[in-house]
């Protein structure tokens, strides 16, 4: 990633030469960090990976098809929602509106992280983004979400360090579900011990009123908007979640009360 400029860097200039040497070693710091902070949820990431490479392959797919939806795609969501259609034969585009539908949560995602990468170039951004995922968020904005300087080499670091993480444990987990997918019976509830994985990373960050709020608007407008087509009750929960916690937040802050 590329380092923050600084006002003198021409070459016989001591600052200009340590400036970008104390930038990279704070992205390597941040990135360090990154990885180990995404450590203790990898488990539920592999086990939606795992899930999703199964199901890819019972649903019909071929390995290579399935493979190349892994790598490429990279949204277990979206993956998940477009397979039924994918079987079914259904036009393209709508194969595409349902998979943008269900993601639409990274727009809110994308939104909160923005003055962050601010800085760097779209491609660069387009990266990230691909990289990213509901864990970068879920972890990055309680660490850095009221950092009073935003878009600092340790919290790129620590972004890209929880995102590279995640996709190898993603990746490697769903190639595995794609490969052995045949051994698992459709008796064993894998979706279900994915869920069981996410609730055990969920409760132990309930330990905030914002975070409270947020769970329990999420929670009760996903039950409420179930009857809603193309899994839009998902968007609805994110949209209830986002702006419950950061309602709760305002008013903690104005009146001087700990979050």
């Amino acid at each position: 990633m590329p380092t923050h400029s600084t006002p003198d860097s021409t070459p016989g200039s001591t600052v200009g030469k340590a400036a970008p040497s104390a930038a990279s070693a704070e992205f390597r710091a941040g990135f360090r960090e990154g990885v180990r902070t995404l450590a203790p949820v990898a488990v539920a990431t592999a086990l939606w990976g795992l899930v999703t490479g199964v199901a890819m392959v019972k649903a019909g797919l071929g390995i290579g098809a399935a493979l190349g939806m892994t790598l490429i795609v990279y949204a277990g969501t979206a993956q998940l929602t477009s397979l039924p259609l994918v079987m079914a034969g259904v036009p393209l585009w709508l194969l595409f509106t349902a998979a943008f539908v269900v993601n639409l949560r990274f727009v809110i995602f994308a939104a909160g992280l923005h003055p962050y990468f601010r800085p760097y170039r779209w491609y660069q951004r387009l990266f990230l983004g691909y990289i990213g995922g509901d864990m970068n968020f879920v972890l990055f904005m309680p660490r850095y979400g009221s950092a009073a300087v935003k878009g600092t080499p340790e919290q790129t670091g620590f972004y890209v360090g929880i995102a590279a993480a995640n996709w190898a444990v993603w990746q490697v987990a769903s190639i595995a579900g794609i490969l052995l997918g045949g051994l698992f019976p459709a008796s064993w509830s894998l979706e279900f011990a994915g869920v069981l994985a996410l609730v055990a990373i969920v409760v132990p960050m309930a330990a905030s009123r914002p975070m409270l709020a947020a769970l329990a608007a999420a929670g009760v407008t996903a039950w409420a908007a179930q009857p809603l087509p193309l899994r839009l009750g998902l968007v609805a929960a994110v949209v209830a979640g986002v702006a419950a916690g950061l309602l709760a937040e305002g008013r903690a802050a104005r009146r001087g009360a700990p979050s």
